[in-house]
């Protein structure tokens, strides 16, 4: 065999050693359908309250933590908004903010400062890793969360219609509806005032609004996605952003 024969050969084993290998997911279980809009997101710099709305449903849907969006509005618990409601979405301007608030927030820093002990600040930091997260349902994984990619904002596990759905960790349940556009029938619970889990496209809720429930307890019934797949939708949420499931959940 000549040299540049050998050469022909090398590249031909080459080519087929890639045509053969495989990614770790099929392309069909890689995400939802682009031509559909998955969840309402909410954009914008302002928001009319719609029949139905909560502040959870509405900072979900925004991206933001609900403290937040209470403390531009100027909401105290429990958050009381009605149908019409303009809320804002946007920090408000400094101009608007009352001297007032201005002292308190000032008085409160140098508190801070002269109190703060060394390592505080790092305790509160790994507070939340403190959770013992656990599988909310058996099942198959098949699309993994994407910080690049906004429609995949959690993961989804494939099960069978019916199949038990369990709290991840312990909390207390702050929506428990069907009024959020592409989650279908949802559960959000609270668990800190750091972490917010969620469970999507459920066929029965099992819990209510404000009710408490432990790690572990079954919530809802598995349902079926927009495609007649038995799937959970799956997302933990840290401060209102969605962040990786996968680094909270126990391996294997």
């Amino acid at each position: 065999m000549s040299p540049w024969q050998l050469v022909v050969v090398l590249l031909l084993a080459v080519a087929l050693a890639g045509c053969s290998s495989q990614p770790s997911y099929s392309p069909a279980h890689s995400g939802r359908s682009k031509t559909k809009s998955p969840h309402s997101r909410i954009t914008g710099s302002w928001y009319r309250v719609k029949k139905g709305d909560s502040l959870w449903s509405i900072s979900w849907r925004a991206g933001i933590d609900y403290r937040t969006l209470a403390r531009w509005n100027g909401l105290r618990s429990p958050y009381t908004i009605y149908p019409g409601q303009k809320l804002r979405l946007t920090p408000p301007p400094r101009s608007t903010t009352s001297k007032r608030a201005q002292r308190t927030r000032k008085g409160s820093a140098r508190s801070q400062t002269s109190t703060r002990k060394p390592k505080t600040s790092a305790r509160k930091s790994v507070a939340g890793h403190r959770l013992r997260w656990t599988w909310p349902i058996r099942g198959t994984l098949v699309s993994r969360f994407s910080y690049s990619d906004p429609d995949r904002d959690g993961v989804e596990i494939a099960g069978k219609r019916g199949q038990k759905v369990v709290a991840a960790e312990s909390g207390t349940v702050v929506y428990s509806g069907s009024g959020l556009i592409g989650y279908g029938q949802l559960i959000i619970i609270k668990h800190n005032n750091e972490f917010l889990s969620a469970y999507g496209h459920n066929s029965r809720l099992l819990v209510k609004e404000g009710q408490k429930v432990k790690r572990g307890q079954q919530i809802s019934n598995l349902g079926t996605d927009s495609s007649g797949r038995a799937v959970l939708h799956f997302e933990i949420r840290r401060y209102g952003k969605p962040v990786d499931p996968l680094r909270y959940l126990p391996k294997g």
